[in-house]
């Protein structure tokens, strides 16, 4: 296949041989002679030859070397349009793998002998034994994989998952936020519309418009590509063993449900996750939080959702995402089925639903239409490379429209922040209002709407109805959410939808507990075993903080629910 390069970014053709990898010590850690024989000790030894395989590309299950002696290199296959690239040469006494062990992934690199000698070979299920008996060895263990996992960005190892599409496709976006937020490496080539006048740059692929966005799977090309295809490509969707019944599913990847699968998991507790988009929830679409304990200086939703997701692999969450559940039944009296829109199910003796809820739109003309190229319901990096420098308009008077609105203002884009209440401060922190106040670059429009929208292909203006018309190339709207709770009719829920728990639990349910000799537990909804915590609960604080003691909290309910 010819090269071909958009944007100043191969998308065919071949590539120059990568120098391999020096790991530092956090990438490659020395072990001490105990730690050696402590790892060994868990898995299965095994005599190589000059180029056997100890793990190929694509192996959806592969195990951890620990390479005793001769030498393996791992490396990225060769790909339709570029030969292979070694990324790194590995000797004695240290381990091949990285983070896909943890987190179900399938293998994107592989790893070949070039001196020959003996390996042992660490399952998953050992490895995690291992990582939850010995505290000192799994730090060492996940460092490396984490770090080895961010090194792996930049270099050649990105090509083996690559997104093709445009600067305006909300389907592209969605495919980088799956990736990102998942901490998947790969690289994304955007198109804008001036390199779309060349349509002679997809016919090299034999790709249309209507094929974007593309995913390259190791190399091998999936047209019109969905989070979800790509997660089943890559080993990343629910697959039950035999006769499985796990002890906890959080059905929510928000931080109430994070917080709660980690509990469960730190405690002992099987425990799977799931998250119809991508694990973060509202929460990693924040540019900036900054009243969360011990971040004096503030943190972005993304960096703390990321540290959350590597925390949960650590203690043995099984994260899936996108996977979306759509049924809960009970089987017997201490079983549910969780059912999933693919028809498949999850046993479970607890369940926990941090579903969180759906982004409120705005009523307009041609909403749907700028959806896919100017409306944006989050504000981080990914949505801020579409508009940098570029006017915009925000729409909410809570502390997210007012966060997105300083992150926009900092990195360059005039801001019109548009709310429809009378006072800046009604529902929103008063160091955010203040903040707003006196920043020159934010202009704050009080006792406002949104009337209209309007552009060609891609919004260029929003219509005020105490202004007029403001030029804008992003509308950010932050105007609230209804709960996802549509999956859950037989629950005891409020008029808006929020799920009853603990003492809101109705008069009406309670028959339903009379023959457990209780009543419902903290955080336990209308249904025993069945509990909710974070935005989807009624009462809840709609705060990040709030959301993980909630999650954390509701674990320790579901010990108490399981003893009885």
């Amino acid at each position: 296949m010819d090269a071909t390069t958009i944007g100043g970014t191969a998308v065919g053709g071949f590539e120059e041989q990568a120098e391999p990898v020096e790991m530092d010590p956090i990438m490659s850690p020395t072990l001490t002679d105990d730690q050696w024989q402590r790892l060994v000790a868990s898995g299965t030894p095994q005599d190589v030859a000059v180029g056997d395989y100890v793990f190929r590309t694509g192996d959806s299950r592969y195990d951890l070397i620990a390479i005793e002696s001769g030498e393996v290199e791992v490396l990225r296959d060769a790909l339709p349009w570029m030969g292979e690239v070694i990324i790194t040469t590995m000797g004695p006494r240290t381990f091949a793998g990285e983070l896909g062990l943890l987190n179900g992934q399938g293998a994107f690199l592989s790893a070949r002998v070039t001196k020959p000698g003996r390996v042992h070979r660490v399952t998953r299920a050992e490895l995690r034994t291992l990582m939850n008996e010995d505290d000192e060895l799994c730090d060492v263990i996940l460092h490396a994989l984490w770090a080895r996992r961010e090194s792996l960005r930049a270099g050649p190892a990105a090509m083996t998952l690559k997104f093709l599409g445009t600067t305006t496709s909300s389907d592209f976006l969605a495919l980088r936020r799956f990736a990102e937020r998942l901490d998947l490496v790969h690289k994304a080539v955007a198109l804008t519309p001036a390199e779309l006048g060349d349509l002679g740059a997809l016919d090299t692929h034999r790709f249309t418009m209507d094929d974007l966005p593309v995913a390259f799977i190791q190399g091998e090309p999936l047209t019109r590509a969905t989070p979800g295809l790509v997660a089943e490509r890559l080993g990343l969707s629910y697959q039950a063993q035999a006769d499985e019944i796990v002890d906890l599913v959080v059905v929510g990847g928000g931080p109430a449900g994070l917080a709660a699968a980690i509990y469960g998991a730190s405690e002992g507790l099987s425990t799977v996750l799931l998250d119809a988009v991508a694990p973060g929830g509202q929460a990693a679409a924040t540019s900036r939080i900054e009243n969360f304990l011990g971040f004096p200086f503030g943190v972005s939703g993304g960096d703390l959702i990321g540290q959350a997701i590597l925390q949960a692999l650590k203690f043995g969450v099984r994260v899936y995402a996108p996977c979306e559940a759509v049924g809960l039944s009970r089987i017997g009296p201490d079983l549910l089925d969780v059912a999933l829109s693919d028809g498949r199910l999850i046993r479970t003796r607890s369940t926990i639903v941090t579903s969180g809820a759906a982004y409120r739109r705005l009523e307009l003309d041609r909403w749907e239409d700028f959806e896919r190229s100017g409306v944006y319901y989050a504000a981080t990096p990914l949505e801020l490379r579409q508009v940098q420098g570029k006017p915009v308009v925000v729409v909410g008077g809570a502390n997210s429209a007012g966060q997105a609105a300083l992150y926009l203002a900092a990195h360059g884009s005039p801001v019109h922040l548009v709310v429809r209440g009378h006072d800046l401060s009604t529902r929103m922190s008063s160091y955010l209002a203040d903040r707003l106040a006196d920043d020159p670059r934010v202009r704050v429009h009080t006792s406002s709407n949104v009337v209209g929208l309007d552009g060609s292909d891609t919004l260029e203006s929003v219509r005020i109805d105490t202004v007029g018309d403001v030029d804008a190339r992003g509308l950010f709207c932050f105007i609230g959410a209804t709960p996802a709770t549509s999956w859950l009719p037989t629950l005891d829920r409020d008029a808006e939808g929020f799920i009853r728990t603990g003492t809101d639990v109705g008069v009406q349910t309670l028959e339903l507990w009379q023959g457990l000799g209780r009543e419902p537990l903290p955080f336990e909804t209308s249904a025993p075993r069945v509990f909710a915590a974070g935005d989807v609960r009624r009462g809840s604080m709609k705060r990040v903080a709030a959301a993980v003691g909630e999650g954390s909290s509701a674990v320790a309910s579901v010990h108490r629910a399981l003893a009885f």
